[in-house]
């Protein structure tokens, strides 16, 4: 039995897809049984847990072989991370108690960065999984890709990409959340000891310009890329509604001066998926449409 939190998400759901059609027995770690009826009609074992309480999640781990972790997404997390906190806790008390025979957590790139920002929430997760004493892979993820998705619409109507990524020619590591989803479900079939940090990037690294040249092949105009100036930012991302944009900001910082990047470089652990940025954008186009 394999438990699978986050399946309602995007890395979540395809990594269930995928191990259901390779035959696997899969517990969907839901929070909304509104949800589950989905999961529970294409044969999963439904477990209803918060990601806040180590209770319910201790019992959605408790015999299973394997499980796969992740952080809820927190874009404009207090100051010090409190949020974070609260699930990071959670998460070790159930996974101390239930004693998994492994772990994969789903981390980033960047989770080694001494400069806080808003991936430190993985750095966080990081460090307090590292000492479960069952084994634990920590699959850091490259930008994914789909975050053009917010782009979409935008670029339909004017033509334009705004861009936080800068210099726009500079590439940028990203992958696709299938990709993802496919290292997941290989690692939570391997067998290891220890801590395992695996790096994770696409077929090749895309610049900002050609981010912009595939979204307008996609979508059959011209879209250019457009460099949203740093002093900007802050008010912008208030007006969005963010209280305190600060670690958003230093996160996209750390992309463009280079001190988010793997940690390893090229190694036995380095892994590259096999999903192109066409094939990423037809499956967004095709999702606004239908």
């Amino acid at each position: 039995m394999l438990a699978i939190t986050g399946i309602t998400g995007q890395v979540g759901g395809q990594l269930a897809n995928e191990l259901l059609a390779a035959g696997c027995r899969i517990r969907a770690v839901l929070r909304d049984e509104a949800k589950a009826s989905a999961w529970r009609e294409r044969g999963c074992e439904i477990a209803l847990a918060s990601m806040d309480d180590a209770a319910s999640l201790g019992a959605a781990f408790s015999g299973a072989e394997a499980a796969f972790v992740l952080l809820p997404p927190i874009f404009d997390p207090h100051p010090g991370f409190p949020e974070a906190r609260r699930h990071v806790a959670a998460l070790v008390e159930a996974l101390s108690l239930a004693r998994p025979q492994r772990v994969v957590c789903l981390s980033t790139i960047g989770a080694q960065a001494r400069q806080e920002n808003l991936l430190t929430q993985l750095q966080i997760l990081e460090r307090s999984l590292a000492e479960l004493r069952v084994p634990v892979a920590f699959l850091r993820a490259a930008w994914f890709i789909e975050n053009v998705a917010w782009d979409i619409e935008g670029a339909r109507s004017t033509g334009l990409m705004p861009s936080f990524l800068q210099p726009l020619d500079k590439p940028v590591p990203m992958v696709a959340t299938a990709d993802v989803a496919h290292a997941a479900a290989q690692l939570l079939r391997e067998r290891w000891d220890g801590r395992r940090i695996v790096e994770l990037e696409g077929p090749r690294r895309i610049t900002p310009n050609e981010l912009a040249a595939a979204l307008g092949q996609a979508l059959g105009r011209d879209v250019a890329p457009q460099a949203v100036p740093r002093e900007t930012w802050e008010a912008l991302f208030r007006a969005q509604g963010m209280q305190n944009p600060l670690p958003r900001m230093r996160m996209v910082d750390g992309f463009n001066e280079g001190w988010i990047d793997f940690e390893r470089g090229p190694s036995a652990e380095s892994r590259q998926g096999a999903t192109p940025l066409q094939a990423v954008l037809r499956g967004l186009l095709g999702a606004a449409t239908a």
